[in-house]
């Protein structure tokens, strides 16, 4: 209830009806993360795309300039000098079928971010439908699948996200934290504002970018003014 209270408040302190510039925005949703923790800010993009077609898909990654706030555990499956690579990368956890066979048999799923370079797919793919519906499973689009497994470590742990869109023509994605400030967040959400218009589909139609929100962990959403796109 006390939780509620917070809410209702913080929905009181501005307008749900207007947008506001990136800054403003950033800065109002800093006021309205009201919970006790470092509350995660969201950006959420609606998207003027069909996610049904294949040839409108929207997928990327990219390092925040800020990071996301958050370190990621990783685990590297790999062999020989690339595993070496790995753990001098900075790799949480470093392996290879006795990894899969930890989350097969342990149902061990201590990390974050799966890493694993081209040749050992073909172990990882036995666990494809464990790993799947966890947003594990690596891919080459993700970069989590490559012979530069260090600097796909590297990455990560600099505050690399993945961007998507969902079957609801969204995209929902971390850009750090509340204690950031406004000048870091705005900067993360620029970049990865910046990255999404890149990755237009050539056969997306009319309006590109429908609606862009932002909102923390436990606050509301407070729509961004974006017209670009």
């Amino acid at each position: 209830m006390k939780l509620a209270k917070k809410y209702a408040e913080s929905l009181k302190s501005y307008d749900r009806s207007k947008s506001y510039d990136l800054n403003e925005a950033v800065k109002t949703v800093i006021d309205t993360a009201k919970a006790k923790f470092d509350e995660t800010i969201e950006l959420h993009v609606r998207l003027g795309v069909d996610p049904r077609q294949a040839d409108q898909q929207v997928r990327g990654v990219l390092v925040l300039p800020n990071g996301t706030g958050k370190t990621k555990k990783v685990l590297v499956v790999a062999k020989g000098d690339k595993a070496d690579a790995a753990t001098a990368a900075g790799a949480d956890f470093v392996g290879a079928e006795e990894m899969i066979q930890r989350i097969q048999k342990d149902n061990w799923f201590d990390f974050d971010v799966m890493i694993t370079t081209p040749d050992m797919m073909g172990v990882v793919g036995r666990i494809g439908r464990i790993l799947g519906p966890k947003g594990l499973m690596p891919n080459p689009k993700s970069g989590t699948v490559t012979m530069d497994v260090a600097k796909a470590v590297q990455e990560v742990k600099a505050g690399k996200v993945e961007y998507r869109l969902d079957k609801t023509a969204i995209i929902h994605c971390p850009v750090g934290k509340k204690s950031f400030g406004v000048d870091k967040l705005s900067e993360n959400i620029s970049a990865l504002m910046d990255a999404i218009v890149k990755a237009k589909p050539a056969t997306a139609k009319g309006q590109y970018i429908k609606s862009v929100t932002l909102a923390s962990t436990m606050g509301p959403g407070v729509k961004v003014t974006y017209n670009k796109g």
